[in-house]
């Protein structure tokens, strides 16, 4: 059976083969039984944001399912571990996040949900893209990257895409957070789901008169979202929306709920 045009298999599984070796949406898909695994999905990050976001996305639909939602350092507080990171040197969304989930799927035993998501700016040609964690460091987490904390980071990152737009119109700052979300379990992809979140950049402290479009601005989000004005009124940063909000509109949010609609419809078996 084929990937349908929501971006899911209706099989317990998905083909082999395809996005730089590890599957590609519209791959023919096979079945693979997963009753074998503990039932818990986990979601194969270390980030805790991204944890309680998919949690509130994923937990009602896979509780319908038999499974309960947990993140990597659930297992770790029972002893399982520790995960090893794998490299993430695909140059798409897809293929990053179906090599994290993989990965993690083999190492916990355990269906995984991985994601690998980040911002697209038209004006800089696409990126962040894959590199959007690491872009003050040209995607690189070694040198001045190396063991420097998240918020640091993602001051740094802010910074460089600010810099960068300096100058650049406000009609010609659209942008979008992009998420790819992959499932695997049992030795295989299981499902493959994308979702957007579309807005502009606002302008940094000194490049606007227009103080409702300059950033950042808010403290409910993390990563560029004090940066990221949303559509269509652009009145407020998705990091001044509250959670329950951002939940039902961000790009994480929007690939997570075709997830949950598998879930709901069996897309882990019985």
């Amino acid at each position: 059976m084929l990937v349908d045009g929501t971006g899911y298999c209706r099989t317990n599984g998905i083909g082999r083969g395809g996005v730089d070796g590890v599957g590609r949406l519209g791959e023919t898909c096979v079945e693979v039984g997963v009753d074998q695994e503990p039932r818990e999905i986990v979601i194969a990050t270390g980030n805790p944001h991204k944890v309680e976001e998919m949690r509130a996305i994923l937990g009602s639909a896979a509780a319908s399912a038999g499974y309960a939602v947990v993140g990597l350092k659930d297992l770790e507080a029972r002893g399982l571990g520790p995960f090893e990171e794998p490299e993430e040197i695909g140059q798409t969304f897809e293929h990053n996040a179906a090599t994290k989930a993989l990965a993690y799927a083999e190492q916990t035993g355990r269906v995984c949900v991985a994601d690998d998501s980040g911002l697209e700016i038209d004006a800089l040609g696409g990126q962040p893209g894959v590199i959007s964690s690491h872009y003050f460091n040209d995607g690189r987490t070694d040198g001045a990257a190396a063991g420097m904390g998240r918020d640091e980071r993602d001051r740094r990152n802010n910074e460089r895409v600010l810099r960068e737009l300096a100058g650049v119109e406000w009609a010609r700052r659209g942008a979008r957070f992009v998420c790819v979300m992959v499932v695997a379990g049992g030795g295989e992809r299981l499902a493959m789901f994308r979702g957007t979140f579309e807005g502009r950049i606002g302008f940094g402290a000194g490049q606007s008169d227009q103080a409702e479009l300059v950033v950042p601005r808010g403290m409910n989000g993390f990563g560029y979202d004090p940066l990221f004005l949303v559509g269509p009124g652009f009145e407020r940063t998705s990091a001044e929306m509250e959670a329950a909000e951002k939940n039902a509109v961000s790009h994480r949010a929007r690939a997570g709920e075709q997830l949950a609609a598998w879930l709901r419809e069996g897309g882990l078996g019985g």
